[in-house]
């Protein structure tokens, strides 16, 4: 799921129940997305020394 269609539906719920719950529901999923992301990347970096 991208970015502006996961907004989108954050900002049908959000706007469908008048809650900013779904907002900090999305920001959240995106922030934990990114960092299991940004950690497996790592760990593959390392694994084949890809960058030295």
């Amino acid at each position: 799921i991208s970015v502006p269609e996961m907004f989108t539906a954050a900002k049908a719920i959000a706007s469908a129940q008048a809650s900013m719950l779904p907002f900090v529901g999305a920001g959240i999923f995106y922030y934990i997305f990114n960092y299991i992301v940004a950690f497996v990347m790592e760990w593959v970096e390392k694994k084949f020394s890809y960058f030295r």
